[in-house]
């Protein structure tokens, strides 16, 4: 009987709990994921500047630190900030193509590689892996970024 009064409580909390994304608006949802893209790009200008170019002193902890961020970005769910009127035909504070919305096979396609991309660059920085490892990785992160804009980026 205690563990069906559990079920009915998480039920019950399920069914009255408001996504924090439904609550968003059209702008917001632009503003948030703009936001979270730009957090991901100043990490990976982190790990460029000390694993490719080596402009600033190599610093492991800080590796490990910037590919945490930007896994945390590949994995946050970013996805339910793509709502209706987020793209660039609807509103002028993007550069979403419509495209987007026509595409959706593709889309989760690029955000599976992105994710895929970031979660080994955190793996690799986690259990200490070279520099080496991690420019060639960040490579690999740097092309599923360039996927998703090639595809659905304006100019």
């Amino acid at each position: 009987m205690h563990r069906s009064g559990i079920f009915a409580a998480l039920a019950l909390s399920a069914a009255v709990a408001t996504p924090v994304v439904a609550q968003l608006d059209v702008e917001e949802q632009i503003e948030t994921r703009q936001s979270a893209f730009t957090f991901a790009s100043w990490n990976m200008g982190k790990i460029k500047a000390q694993a490719v170019d080596g402009t600033v002193a190599y610093n492991e902890q800080q590796m490990l630190a910037a590919a945490n961020a930007i896994a945390s970005v590949a994995n946050s769910g970013l996805g339910s900030l793509f709502g209706p009127g987020t793209a660039m035909d609807k509103n002028d504070n993007t550069r979403l193509k419509p495209e987007f919305f026509d595409k959706p096979d593709k889309a989760r396609e690029v955000a599976i590689g992105f994710a895929q991309a970031a979660n080994k660059l955190q793996e690799i920085a986690a259990n200490g892996g070279s520099k080496a490892d991690l420019a060639a990785q960040f490579s690999e992160v740097g092309k599923s970024c360039k996927a998703c804009h090639d595809e659905f980026r304006a100019e």
